[in-house]
Parts: structure tokens; C-alpha cells; sequence
């Protein structure tokens, strides 16, 4: 049992520091980003719900709009079809809150239109939130036992929480791209305003790929623990 914690924590380990550095500095790079851009206001001046309702409005789409606690808790649900709106979101007029508006209603659009791999998610994502729970419990008994193949079962089974955040990459650059068009031929963000909300929505992009780049890293790791003798 000694042998395999070992080689659990060690090696191959330094794989899962690397990918937590860097979702940390993805994260970091989004909190100084929105941070930056929640500081100019845009120039038309309405503020991000307003905003977020006349883009739903204007394609016919009556989802709801709430505010939510938190700060960067921005989310569509579809199964309330409902966009929810941080307190730094909400109210605010600045030009990361309106860029995270338009990203969550680029969600609602993918929705109401059956955006493939929106379907796709809705469907992984649950397995995916079980398989993640269960292959650590298949790898920590492959630990203590030292059964290299459980370890490589546990594995296998944590393709699917890999796969469902590979799946999620798609939808979120979708939802980006649809909100900087909207954002552009609506006029509502010219120029250089257009370009910060840009910005606010690609760091945000980015913690998806740091959380994929991670996970890839784990996986790694897994693999070359079961291969282990």
C-alpha cells in the first residue's frame, strides 16, 4: 500500500500541481480582467440587465432575468430558462458587465434555437458529475490494495468528466462569439468598448480550458499510475 501512495504522490504528481497552477492563474486572469473592465462604464450608459433583456427581446426569446448573490456566479439554467445576474452584473452599466450579460444570453439563445452541443452537454454533464465522484473512490481502493487495474478502471472512468469538459468548450466560445455580435451590430458597445468586453469574455473562456488542460493532466497521471507494476 506504501509503495503505490508513494507513487501516487510522487512523480507524476508534479502533472496535478501543474495543472493547478495553472487554473489558478486562468482564474486570477479573469478576476483582473472583469476587475479592470467593471471600472469604465459604457458610453450609452444601460446598465447589464436592461441590456440582457432587450437582446432576449428583440429574437423573441421571454426567459426570465434575476439578479443572484455572489460575485462572477453569472449562469443560465435552462431548466428554469431563466438568466441569472450577479450583484456585480446586474445593476452595473460597465462594459464587463454588459460583455457577461450578452455571454449569458448567448446561453439562452443556444437553448431556445437547439444548439447541438448544448443538447450534448445537458445530457454528459449529469454522468459526468457521478463518474467524477466515483472513479476517486475506484482509485483510492486501487491505492490501498494495490490493484494497478482498478486504478486503471478509475481511469477510464474519468474520461467522462474529461469528455464533458471538452464538450463544454464549444458551447462557451459560442455563447462569446454570439454576445460580441450582438453587442456589435446592436451599437451597443463601439470601438474600444467592444474590445474590452472581448477581453472580459476570453479570460473567462480561458478558466474552461485551464479546467480541461487540468483534468488531461490528471488523466495522464492516472493512466501512467495503472501502468505501474
Amino acid at each position: 500500500m506504501n509503495n503505490y501512495m508513494n507513487m501516487y504522490y510522487g512523480g507524476a504528481y508534479g502533472l496535478v500541481i501543474l495543472g493547478l497552477i495553472i487554473s489558478l492563474a486562468a482564474s486570477a486572469n479573469c478576476k483582473l480582467t472583469f476587475s479592470k473592465f467593471k471600472k469604465i462604464k459604457s458610453a450609452r450608459g444601460i446598465n447589464a440587465e436592461v441590456v440582457a433583456r432587450s437582446i432576449l427581446d428583440n429574437v423573441g426569446i421571454h426567459s426570465s432575468i434575476v439578479q443572484c448573490a455572489g460575485d462572477m456566479s453569472d449562469h443560465y439554467s435552462s431548466a428554469e430558462d431563466t438568466v441569472y445576474l450577479s450583484e456585480t452584473v446586474y445593476g452595473s452599466n460597465s462594459i464587463a458587465a454588459i460583455g457577461v450579460a450578452a455571454h449569458e444570453c448567448g446561453h439562452a439563445i443556444q437553448h431556445h434555437t437547439g444548439y447541438a452541443p448544448v443538447n450534448l452537454r445537458q445530457t454528459v454533464i449529469p454522468v459526468a458529475d457521478i463518474a467524477s465522484k466515483v472513479s476517486y473512490i475506484i482509485i483510492f481502493l486501487g491505492l490501498v490494495f494495490g490493484w494497478t487495474n482498478l486504478i486503471g478502471f478509475g481511469a477510464v472512468v474519468f474520461i467522462i468528466v474529461v469528455a464533458a469538459q471538452l464538450i463544454t468548450l464549444p458551447v462557451e466560445f459560442n455563447a462569446s462569439r454570439r454576445a460580441m455580435a450582438i453587442l456589435r451590430d446592436g451599437n451597443i458597445l463601439e470601438g474600444d468598448e467592444l474590445k474590452g468586453a472581448g477581453k472580459v469574455l476570453t479570460a473567462a473562456a480561458l478558466t474552461y480550458v485551464a479546467a480541461l488542460v487540468t483534468s488531461v493532466l490528471q488523466l495522464i497521471r492516472l493512466l501512467s499510475l495503472s501502468k505501474r507494476k
